[in-house]
């Protein structure tokens, strides 16, 4: 017999509600619980980038109070089971990633195995299952951070994944954490179509493919979700917004490093369009990059692409999910450091995706969103996937 397991799945980048401490996580929560309200899903996994923030090494210590407000929340009470990873020891520089992890099963949902990747075997999940530190030793998540040499030109950062196993009746999937890497300077970005970076993220992300993939245990299908730092296609995306424009390259004092990008009207008393410096990208026109400009941005957004042999995509639908304003009061406005950018994704293999329900019309279908489009949530908006997984239970 056919069933179906109601699932949800979110990926949110939280370093920017630690680095403003407190002042937006009540809201953010809210926010989380409206979505989980409102789909009511079963199994819920929350896959989080940069616990800590930016200033780790000072506001790590409010990571265990997130977890456990989430975890300990009235509107959780109902998912008896929960299991918690989270990579809090930036000690071990060479093996943190600020990573956490976090499964919640809801007390109607039977059949929930977990597989401890040192006895390549499946158990069942009961009660609460918390795990900080390194995780180095814990049995039921598999976490890598990048080989150095990957990157050699950029600062070591905290970029990685983490992978857990289960079975949900009796379909197998992996659920994957991914945080890769960011554009570093607008300028640089801007010199080659796609760019090093991009490079550097599509290597990145095969790696992890490959690990999931390899032969060391049994491949699933499986989801990766997470902060993939996806950027649009900036040079086509400049040579398009500057067509009708007057395009000047300012150099450093008399040196030929290249200090902006300034595009200029032609006419229109020569208004400023569009200036480009190593961490600003500020538009004239913001609205380019709102709701109901999406399918023509698309064209821009080309990471993916390269995958399609073993990813697969919902439809996007919603505006950028990065750079949002920290300012309370601004909740839709980017900030202008940053090309708006789909960097928070949740991908699947082909074969996860053919577990996905599409139901009828009169249905609750697939929705792939963002949490939070009218609350400011910090500069990442969380993005989450809610789908019937179909499971064959008794």
């Amino acid at each position: 017999m056919e069933t179906f397991t109601d699932v949800l799945l979110v990926t949110a980048n939280v370093g920017s509600l630690f680095d403003n401490l407190g002042e937006i996580q009540s809201e953010w929560l809210q926010e989380l619980y409206k979505t989980i309200h409102s789909h009511k899903p079963q199994f819920i996994a929350l896959h989080f980038q940069e616990v800590g923030g930016k200033d780790y090494m000072v506001n790590m210590g409010h990571a265990e109070s997130f977890f456990w407000s989430i975890e300990s929340s009235e509107e959780m009470k109902d998912y008896d089971r929960v299991c918690i990873y989270v990579d809090n020891q930036f000690q071990s520089e060479d093996v943190f990633t600020a990573l956490g992890s976090m499964y919640f099963i809801h007390k109607t949902l039977k059949n929930i195995y977990q597989y401890d990747f040192s006895v390549k075997d499946f158990k069942a999940v009961s009660g609460q299952n918390k795990y900080q530190g390194s995780l180095d030793g814990v049995t039921t998540v598999e976490k890598e951070k990048f080989p150095k040499n990957f990157w050699p030109d950029f600062k070591w950062s905290r970029k990685g994944f983490m992978r857990t196993r289960w079975i949900i009746h009796n379909q197998g999937l992996d659920l994957v954490n991914v945080h890769l890497f960011h554009d570093a300077s607008n300028l640089t970005a801007c010199e080659s179509s796609p760019s090093i970076y991009s490079a550097n993220r599509k290597h990145a992300l095969r790696y992890v493919i490959n690990r999931i993939s390899d032969s060391r245990y049994t491949p699933l299908p499986f989801f990766l979700f997470g902060d993939f730092n996806f950027r649009l296609d900036t040079l086509s995306l400049v040579q398009h917004l500057s067509t009708t424009a007057d395009v000047q390259r300012v150099k450093k004092d008399s040196s030929d490093v290249l200090q902006k990008i300034i595009c200029e009207e032609k006419d229109n008393d020569h208004q400023v369009l569009l200036q480009i410096e190593e961490k600003l990208f500020a538009y004239l026109h913001q609205g380019y990059f709102r709701e109901d400009n999406v399918p023509s941005l698309l064209k821009y957004d080309k990471e993916v692409a390269a995958f399609h042999d073993v990813i697969r995509e919902e439809d996007i639908r919603f505006p950028p999910s990065y750079p949002y304003s920290e300012e309370y009061t601004k909740p839709t406005q980017y900030m202008n450091t940053r090309c708006p950018a789909w960097c928070d994704r949740i991908l699947m293999s082909h074969t996860a995706q053919e577990f996905i329900h599409r139901g009828d019309d009169d249905e609750r279908g697939v929705v792939y969103n963002t949490v939070g489009p009218n609350v400011c949530m910090g500069d990442h908006k969380p993005v989450f996937l809610f789908f019937s997984l179909k499971t064959n239970g008794h």
